[in-house]
Order: C-alpha cells, then sequence, then structure tokens
C-alpha cells in the first residue's frame, strides 16, 4: 500500500509547523502547577479574554475539559442534556458515567443543533429521576457534520435553562471554527455559558492542549479535578507555546479549510454513487454516503487508502472527510481525482 500523503481523516492530524516548533523550543518554562510557568500563565490570560470568562487552565485534552466541567457542575446521580451525536456520548470511554457520575440525555436535534423545547420537555425534576442539572452544546457539532450553532438558537436555549435554573457548558472543540465562518466573536457565542473550552490540537494545529474557562470559583474548583485526573502538568510551557503561536497564526487561516471544504464536497457531489449536499458543508467537515450496493463505506475507505488518500468511514455507509492546514487546495483536488477512480473500479 503506498503511504498517505493526503490524510483527511480528521483535523487532528495536523503537525506542528516550523514556527511552532521554534516557539516551543524557545519557551520559557517553570512549574504550571505553582503557577510559575509563565507561558501557561499567558496562555491561560489570552484564552480567558478571548472566551469572555474570569479565569480559564490549561489541560491536555478537550475530552478532560469536558470530564472536568461536569464533575464540577453536577453532583453524581444527576443529568446532563446535550445532542445524541455530542462528543461525551460517542468518544470519551464513558468518562461522564466514571467520573461525574452522571446521566448523558442525548436530544434528538437537527444536524446537531437542538431547541429550547426539546429542553424543556426533557427537564425532570420528580424524586424518581435523575435531576436535570446541566445542558451541554458541541460547537461546532462535530458528527452532524460540522453545523454552527445559531447565536440566536444559543441564547434561545440558555433562557430555557436558566428559567430552569440548570447550568450551561459548550464544548467548544471547534470554536474557532465558527467564529471564522460567522464573524461573531468567540465570547459572544460564549456569553451565556457557565464554562467553556477552547481545543488546540485540531484546526489550530497544535500538538496537544485546551483551554478552560469560566468564573474564578468555577477555575479553583476545576484545578482540584484537574489535580485528581492526572492533568496537572510541570515545566508545560513547551506546549503552551505551540497554543499562543496557534492563536496569533491559525485562526484566520481556517477560512480556508472551510473553503477547501466546500470544493471537497461540491467535487463528490458530482461523482456517481455518493450522495452529499454541499449546503450543507459549513466548517471544515465533509460528510457523504456510499449509495451503491457492491460499495460499502469501509471498502471505499480502505481502496480509498490503497490510492494514498485517507478518509474515515462513519458507519456502514457513511464517510467523513476533515480538511486542515495540512491539507491544501491542490491536495483536494487529488483527493477527488482518487475518489473518482475508486467508485470506477
Amino acid at each position: 500500500m503506498p503511504p498517505i500523503v493526503i490524510d483527511l481523516y480528521s483535523d487532528t492530524r495536523t503537525k506542528p509547523v516550523p514556527g511552532m516548533r521554534k516557539a516551543m523550543a524557545e519557551a520559557e518554562v517553570d512549574d504550571e502547577q505553582a503557577f510559575l510557568d509563565p507561558e501557561v500563565n499567558a496562555l491561560c490570560g489570552e484564552v480567558a479574554e478571548l472566551l469572555g470568562k474570569e479565569a480559564a487552565l490549561f489541560l491536555p485534552s478537550g475530552t478532560m475539559c469536558n470530564q472536568i466541567a461536569f464533575c464540577v457542575h453536577c453532583a453524581r446521580g444527576e443529568e446532563v442534556l446535550l445532542d445524541r451525536t455530542a462528543h461525551p456520548i460517542h468518544a470519551e470511554a464513558g468518562g461522564p458515567a466514571a467520573w461525574a457520575g452522571v446521566v448523558l440525555t442525548p436530544l434528538d436535534g437537527e444536524r446537531g443543533v437542538f431547541t429550547p423545547e426539546q429542553v424543556a420537555e426533557r427537564i425532570r425534576t420528580n424524586r424518581h429521576a435523575p435531576r436535570t442539572r446541566l445542558v451541554s452544546i458541541e460547537q461546532t457539532a462535530n458528527l452532524a457534520g460540522g453545523t454552527i450553532w445559531p447565536r440566536e438558537r444559543i441564547e434561545a436555549v440558555a433562557a430555557t435553562a436558566r428559567a430552569h435554573g440548570l447550568s450551561l457548558h459548550m464544548d467548544g472543540a471547534r470554536l474557532m471554527n465558527a467564529v471564522v465562518a460567522t464573524g461573531i466573536r468567540a465570547a459572544d457565542f460564549c456569553e451565556p455559558f457557565d464554562s467553556c473550552w477552547l481545543d488546540f490540537s485540531k484546526g489550530l494545529g497544535a500538538p496537544v492542549g485546551a483551554v478552560l474557562a469560566g468564573s474564578k470559583a468555577f477555575v479553583e474548583e476545576a484545578w482540584r479535578y484537574k489535580q485528581m485526573l492526572g492533568g496537572a502538568m510541570r515545566q508545560a510551557g513547551v506546549l503552551a507555546a505551540a497554543c499562543r503561536w496557534a492563536l496569533r497564526h491559525h485562526v484566520d487561516r481556517l477560512a480556508e479549510d472551510h473553503a477547501n471544504a466546500r470544493r471537497l464536497a461540491a467535487g463528490l457531489a458530482e461523482l456517481p454513487g455518493i450522495r452529499l449536499d454541499p449546503p450543507e458543508v459549513q466548517t471544515n467537515i465533509v460528510f457523504f454516503t456510499i449509495e451503491r450496493a457492491d460499495l460499502d463505506a469501509r471498502a471505499f475507505v480502505a481502496r480509498l487508502a490503497e490510492e494514498g488518500v485517507r478518509m474515515g468511514a462513519m458507519g456502514a455507509r457513511r464517510v467523513r472527510a476533515v480538511t486542515h492546514l495540512g491539507v491544501d487546495r491542490a491536495a483536494v483536488d487529488r483527493a477527488l481525482v482518487a475518489a473518482r477512480r475508486v467508485l470506477r473500479a
């Protein structure tokens, strides 16, 4: 099999660029647990300001951000409402149950975006049921196709949650994709939320890291769980420097990923045996369906890999492709040529 030269499996496949590596190598470091690491302290301050929150803390992953937020917001046995496609349901290895002891109740949103009416309908208050405590949204909605939560819908859901005494959390794995696509500030998206986080290891291109933000009281309690879950680090400025470099250099360029995703979607939609509605592609994630009796998603992906292109099978018929800084327009065009060859074969 030839080496994979075009990797559209995920935007987590980005690699540190030379400028980012230089920033990491030159970072001034110290003990982040003692609040002595200047790069970590600067990153937390920058992200707190960016998201419009009082304080923030640096964590190894977005998954840990979600786990800690659930632990802080919820008592054991309480309930979190979130979309059926949400990351904590599908990709966190049962962590919310193991660490926070919470019940995850899925809502059937439209392409990852649920309504205030759905929230109100699922809130439970009787003593026989889990007590509903938290509403969580994912910006953008990954498994729903990179859908952007509109600000108006966020505000409507938040108003319903507040009216029932619920807290709100944003999984901001691809928040900056939504910011670049809409022109809405990150702080405006995050304003209704008690906690929110920003991931650096996806489209922003850092090798590792996420920052969880909220009130000073929230972050103080979150630090306790960071320690408990093994997320406290030492000379973490080497990692924080990469994230700071990404904030300075890799935010605006997300628009290129969105343009490449639209180009990929338009090309795929023209191929026989593929079902795809290009206008549904809002950011950098493209989902499509294989509609040939003699070819399923896994076989398509395997044959595409033989052509040097990697995508991901997401079920029997569904395939996901994600654009990022490691895939330029020419690579997208080559991926389309490879897909055409696979379908013809």
